[in-house]
């Protein structure tokens, strides 16, 4: 599920007493704070039985300005693939994002998680890009072809990547 309000304190509080009040079990999530909003994705797990009873009370919260989405699957069997971690630091430009999803797509990778931000230059004081993230690789794809194709962006990026050990 997702969920997205206005940043306050105890919204993580009262998503997890409706989902625990309700048979519900937080099997894992990622969650932010940016710009005075609050976003998070969760997965959970609740029996069949109790399924509808948490969605209602966790539609809810929208009564407290918590807007959730829930979206109920299977879950998949996701294959083995290795694991990088990118570090990515160059002058910032608009598109900068734009190019280097496009060059991990194009290279058959695929963005686990992503954080971005502008820092400030050592010495300098312009604005530099900062992409630290983690990113999926098939067997098929050597780390050296996809460091080229995040490189061929531009001669201003330096390019760290760290293999990680597969799920």
């Amino acid at each position: 599920m997702t969920v997205l309000a206005s940043d306050r304190t105890g919204i993580v509080k009262q998503l997890s007493e409706t989902i625990a009040d309700h048979g519900g079990n937080w099997l894992e999530s990622r969650m932010a704070r940016l710009a005075g909003q609050f976003a998070g994705i969760l997965r959970i797990e609740c029996d069949a039985a109790k399924m509808m009873g948490l969605v209602q009370a966790l539609e809810a919260l929208s009564e407290e300005g918590i807007s959730i989405q829930v979206k109920r699957e299977a879950v998949a069997e996701i294959p083995k693939q290795a694991m990088l971690t990118l570090d990515v630091v160059g002058n910032d430009r608009p598109g900068i994002v734009k190019a280097l999803s496009a060059a991990i797509a194009e290279a058959g990778a695929n963005v686990e998680e992503l954080h971005t931000a502008l820092e400030s230059a050592p010495m300098a004081g312009h604005p530099l890009f900062h992409a630290v993230g983690v990113v999926s690789l098939p067997q098929m794809l050597s780390m050296e072809a996809l460091v080229e194709s995040i490189e061929s962006l531009g001669e201003d990026l330096a390019v760290t990547v760290e293999r990680s050990d597969p799920n």
